[in-house]
């Protein structure tokens, strides 16, 4: 890819200072970025590398201090969210893959539609509807009566179950499932038996699930992921959970049955939610906590149990210095003991 520093300021709404003529081939961290390289700086821990970086390009904010004069810079109102963009626009990877493997076995009742691409070892069963411009990679098993929709990507490993429906522009990555079977069990004479899990996943549109993760069927009806929703690597997504729009979950995270998620929440790593939970629009979770109550209310929370960032901190703080409590109490104690043995003596 060449890119002129013209073409990239005009996508960027940026003022450049120096040759709007020169090309660009790459983009890179600013630590690693060498001749012919576009960089950003937006991050004050990432300055240290500005006076030697080799970038012959580097997004900037605006009014940052010039101060070397080898270097082309484009002002910008957020450079991080600039180079997003030129990332998008100029180097985003293109997935390759074209036509019909002769591998895939495909039923003959299935429904692919205009320019969709089908990889090697992929099975793609009965009465499934494939949209239009699909891409679905190797090994991939697709079973019956699954409804997937105009620009998905699919990668390698991927199994989808029966009866999901999967939305537009989503994206999964490799050896995800999709429609396992929930968790669902019940003692009888002391002994687990089997619940059938006779519902469906939905997943809406623009939706972009990991690698390794699991989204089990529900039991009945649907388990729901919805429009927007960003799942990371290794998270757990229990039967008839639903995920509100615009909701990111971090990896190694797991969200038990029936829980409600809503829009516009943001969960840290290994997050853990008991079943049956309402979360409102607008929680976020830090990394670790542990949820056994619903959330009914936006704001920060951390913590297992999980608490409100004020109430959490009050508590952190409070364990940090409980080694110091503790001696505090024992002289206080020591003192109280001579107060009573001086009172008795006074006494008598």
């Amino acid at each position: 890819m060449k890119v002129s520093i013209f073409d990239i300021a005009s996508l960027v709404s940026g003022k450049i200072t120096g040759d709007g003529n020169v090309k660009i081939y790459n983009a890179a961290k600013i630590e690693e970025a060498q001749k012919g390289d576009l960089t950003f700086l937006y991050s004050p821990p990432y300055e240290k590398y500005f006076s030697a970086t080799k970038a012959s390009v580097i997004l900037v904010k605006n009014g940052f201090e010039k101060s070397r004069s080898d270097i082309i810079y484009i002002e910008v109102e957020a450079p991080e969210r600039a180079f997003t963009t030129v990332l998008m626009k100029y180097f985003s990877p293109t997935f390759s893959l074209d036509g019909i493997a002769a591998s895939a076995s495909i039923h003959k009742s299935a429904i692919i539609g205009n320019g969709t691409a089908i990889g090697e070892n992929v099975v793609i069963s009965p009465n499934c509807k494939i949209g239009n411009n699909v891409r679905i990679f190797h090994n991939t098993v697709i079973l019956d009566n699954v409804e997937i929709g105009d620009n998905t990507l699919i990668f390698q490993n991927v199994s989808i179950r029966e009866n999901c429906k999967i939305g537009k522009r989503i994206i999964i990555h490799a050896n995800s499932v999709v429609g396992s079977d929930g968790f669902g069990y019940i003692k009888n004479e002391g002994r687990y038996v089997k619940v059938p899990q006779i519902g469906n996943v939905v997943i809406e549109d623009d939706v972009e699930i990991g690698s390794n993760v699991s989204i089990d069927r529900a039991a009945l009806g649907s388990t729901l992921i919805k429009r927007g929703v960003k799942i990371d690597n290794l998270v757990q997504v229990a039967h008839n959970v639903e995920i509100g729009e615009d909701t990111a979950i971090s990896g190694q995270s797991g969200i038990s049955g029936s829980t409600r998620i809503g829009k516009n929440c943001i969960f840290g790593g290994q997050v853990g939610l008991a079943d049956h939970l309402e979360i409102s629009d607008n929680v976020l979770l830090a990394a670790q906590s542990g949820v056994p109550k619903s959330i009914l209310k936006p704001g920060i929370y951390f913590g297992s149990p999980a608490k409100e960032r004020k109430t959490a901190f009050m508590l952190e703080a409070h364990l940090r210095n409980l080694g110091e409590y503790v001696e505090r109490i024992k002289t206080l104690e020591k003192e109280l003991i001579k107060l009573k043995d001086e009172l008795a003596r006074y006494k008598s």
